[in-house]
């Protein structure tokens, strides 16, 4: 029931921030990166469940509408997370240039304050764009105890529409 709820809260939090977006086929880019979202999301979850925690990674659709997944690795084992989610950023940008990708997630961890309380709270970030220019990012609060992993209420904000400029 989890992941009902929260795909209807993603699928309104897209739809109120179409309002950011111009230009282009807006709810092609919005059905998109929806799409896009669902498709990235479980390896955070995954991974925050089994590992506690998980290194920024990506995931594009394709013109065509496949959907691949997106490392950055440059010979560090444990790069830090702000170089792992630059050499992403730049390897969308280039690709999206050269007509590659139609839409680019960045997954990462981060702290950010509550919408409801102004608490600070973990949060999987899923950085969205799209080539209409629809750009968002979608935050999942977390809460990780040894015995289990707990989501909050997830909310947007608009995004920087850094990669197809």
């Amino acid at each position: 029931a989890l992941h009902v709820t929260m795909k209807l809260s993603i699928a309104t939090l897209i739809l109120l921030f179409s309002t950011f977006c111009f230009g282009g086929s807006m709810e092609q880019g919005k059905a998109e990166s929806q799409q896009l979202m669902d498709a990235v999301l479980p390896l955070a979850e995954q991974l925050l469940a089994q590992h506690g925690e998980f290194f920024p990674y990506g995931g594009a659709m394709t013109p065509s509408g496949e959907i691949v997944s997106v490392a950055a690795y440059d010979g560090d084992e444990h790069p830090p997370s702000s170089e792992v989610i630059s050499m992403l950023q730049q390897a969308f940008i280039s690709a999206a240039q050269s007509g590659e990708y139609k839409a680019t997630a960045l997954v990462y961890d981060v702290r950010v304050p509550l919408p409801e309380t102004g608490e600070k709270s973990d949060a999987i970030a899923i950085a969205l764009d799209h080539e209409s220019g629809y750009s968002v990012v979608v935050l999942l609060p977390y809460q990780l105890t040894e015995q289990e992993l707990r989501f909050g209420n997830i909310f947007a904000q608009a995004g920087d529409n850094g990669v197809f400029k």
